[in-house]
């Protein structure tokens, strides 16, 4: 089981004043890793739960791999929950980029956050998303959708406009260069 406050340690050590977004974001995460008792818990939606989020470059360091959800009908980054399995946060990323293009990556780091809603459905209230994006490197090129997407693709930033890439995605795209 993960612990949080080793997150929040992550967390805090992260620095980036150029992106105030961003600053804000790790201040709500680390206060929910703080003050919660279940702060990795899907079920927990008030005020939301920890997700990570995976930044995955190309091998040849020029595209990054993004997912069409299929819940959420955009693209974004391959991602989700915390498993109580999951040894670290940054192996929680790993493994759901694995599940959800079949890309296996290298070389994970911290490379921003983001607190976003997440619209209701089924049981599951409207909540937010706690989400620390990790930067990796992809080993391979070959890709797999999964049933939680609708296609799975390489984007250069010429096409980010094309994809709607989101702004906190943009910024840690060109701080990975």
């Amino acid at each position: 089981m993960m612990n949080p406050s080793s997150v929040a340690s992550l967390a805090r050590a992260f620095s980036d004043e150029s992106d105030g977004a961003a600053c804000k974001s790790f201040e709500l995460i680390l206060m929910l890793l703080e003050r919660s008792p279940s702060p990795f818990s899907r079920e927990q939606f008030t005020p939301g739960h920890i997700t990570t989020s995976g930044l995955v470059v190309s091998p040849d360091g020029e595209r990054m791999l993004i997912v069409h959800h299929r819940r959420l009908e955009r693209w974004l980054l391959p991602g989700g929950h915390v498993e109580v399995s999951d040894s670290s946060i940054e192996r929680a990323s790993a493994r759901e980029i694995l599940e959800e293009t079949g890309v296996a990556v290298s070389d994970g780091v911290l490379g921003g956050a983001d607190v976003h809603g997440i619209p209701g459905k089924g049981h599951e209230p409207y909540h937010l998303h706690h989400d620390l994006l990790f930067r990796f490197r992809a080993t391979s090129e070959v890709l797999q959708v999964s049933e939680e997407s609708h296609a799975v693709a390489w984007c250069r930033p010429s096409e980010f406009d094309r994809y709607g890439i989101p702004g906190n995605v943009r910024r840690a795209w060109w701080r990975s260069r």
